[in-house]
């Protein structure tokens, strides 16, 4: 049964984002709304509701939109100052059926773990040795629950998302990101997906070169990500921005493929992102480097890693 928006009991703004015009808030939403299964993941509260989160963000403009001005798809403009040469005013819309406001993406049940990455957060710059991997990240990498990859086990073994599928084979697929709604977004904003099958690898730092390394497989994702967007979009070699995250949302190796015109998009900041370039170069220079090396990245004050890591670095925030 889809969920009813009107049944959604708010609580508090969880973060809001003026630069990229989004917004989440907690709230609940009735147990009965949301399938058994998914209910069962941490349960509903004693009035049958469970925690729920909604991101709103503001979909982008069509192309088209300035040019219908003058058929009336403006309904209304307000005049708010003008110097000069420059007007500014706000502007109310006609409602359209292939001009929606808002992109609405829903959690529900939502964990605490939901809750705090869609918080607002601070940032501190950790630097994390191989020496912090083993004693801190790896044990929590390996206490996560199965249930926050649940979602992506039932994508590779074919129980959701199997009519987005772009790309399939032994060892990967490739779908559109659900950051990404191809039917009212441009194709500069394009922003698809690359799952490998294989759970051993966890994150960046799984990764080796070498006889029997994954270099066949990072550049089977890095061939297969340019045919797709080439026989898809039209986009030839070049177009695209192929980028591993560390640390990243979860833990089941995932490239992530953006329009190469797209800016200041979350995810994409220094030390978050790596290119898959360049650790395909690294591991062909050497093979154990990305177990070796010192990375330094932000991390939010929200993230499950935050607390361990502020305590074995110091008060540094």
């Amino acid at each position: 049964m889809p969920i009813q928006l009107q049944d959604f009991d708010f609580e508090r703004v969880l973060d809001e984002n003026p630069y990229f015009r989004c917004l989440n808030a907690l709230g609940t939403l009735p147990a009965s709304s949301i399938s058994s299964s998914d209910a069962s993941l941490s349960g509903s509260t004693s009035d049958g509701r469970l925690p729920a989160i909604l991101r709103l963000e503001r979909t982008p403009f069509p192309l088209t939109l300035p040019q219908e001005f003058s058929s009336g798809v403006l309904e209304q403009a307000k005049s708010l100052g003008n110097t000069d040469i420059y007007t500014w005013m706000n502007g109310w819309l006609k409602r359209r059926d292939d001009l929606p406001d808002l992109k609405i993406s829903v959690i529900c049940p939502a964990t605490e773990v939901h809750i705090r990455k869609y918080s607002k957060q601070d940032i501190l710059m950790v630097h994390e040795t191989p020496e912090l991997y083993e004693k801190v990240v790896k044990p929590y990498i390996e206490a996560f629950p199965p249930s926050r990859t649940q979602w992506v086990r039932n994508i590779l073994d074919g129980t959701s998302e199997a009519h987005s599928l772009l790309h399939s084979t032994d060892e990967l697929l490739i779908l559109p990101d659900m950051k990404w709604d191809p039917t009212t977004s441009p194709l500069t904003a394009l922003y698809l997906l690359a799952l490998v099958r294989d759970p051993s690898i966890r994150s960046m730092r799984d990764l080796r070169g070498g006889e029997n390394g994954h270099l066949p497989l990072l550049k089977a994702i890095r061939d297969a990500a340019h045919s797709v967007v080439d026989r898809k979009y039209g986009l030839a070699r070049g177009s695209v921005r192929l980028y591993v995250h560390y640390q990243p949302s979860y833990y089941h190796f995932h490239v992530h493929i953006v329009h190469a015109s797209q800016s200041g998009i979350m995810g994409m900041t220094v030390g978050q992102a790596h290119l898959l370039d360049d650790i395909i170069s690294l591991l062909t220079v050497a093979p154990d480097i990305l177990s070796s090396l010192t990375l330094t990245y932000g991390l939010g004050s929200q993230h499950g890693l935050y607390e361990p890591m502020l305590a074995v670095q110091g008060n540094v925030a």
